[in-house]
């Protein structure tokens, strides 16, 4: 099946297997490989992306049902060489060790701000539930959705 969709910004149109899952079509047609594969059960949140303004697992999502979407990565959060508000406080606040999970955790707090810039850390936590980090135990990232959010618009 041919498939057509807006990807960080340019448009990519390709013929894939109706049964390939949009994290294959990110990683090994586009080679966005920030999109990571944790579990391929929609469990981790490693592969989350942005697709037609909405934070989506792409492990689950296939991807000619993404035909005709807009879609962001990792790979295109950043403004150029700019970081993006929440990338800038992951590495600011050591929301990070690993990184395995960081790319989708980024992505889901992204869209997790973008909706309610003034969340609790309860809220913070509770929204970040669909994304595991299996090193950090969640303290640095909080900090550093909380200090995004603050860039971001929110207040503190």
């Amino acid at each position: 099946m041919k498939v057509s969709m807006t990807v960080n910004g340019k448009t990519y149109t390709r013929d894939v297997e109706p049964r390939m899952l949009l994290v294959h079509f990110l990683r090994d047609e586009l080679g966005m490989t920030g999109t990571n594969i944790g579990c391929d059960t929609s469990q981790c949140g490693a592969c989350t992306i942005h697709m037609n303004g909405m934070a989506v697992k792409s492990c689950t999502t296939l991807a000619v049902q993404a035909d005709g979407a807009t879609i962001t990565t990792i790979e295109g959060l950043a403004n150029g060489s700019e970081l993006h508000p929440m990338q800038k406080a992951f590495w600011e606040n050591h929301g990070l060790q690993c990184g395995y999970c960081t790319p989708g955790m980024i992505m889901a707090a992204t869209k997790l701000v973008e909706n309610n810039p003034n969340m609790t850390e309860a809220e913070i936590r509770h929204g970040l539930e669909g994304n595991i980090c299996r090193c950090t135990g969640y303290e640095n990232i909080v900090r550093s959705v909380k200090a995004a959010a603050a860039q971001m618009g929110g207040g503190d």
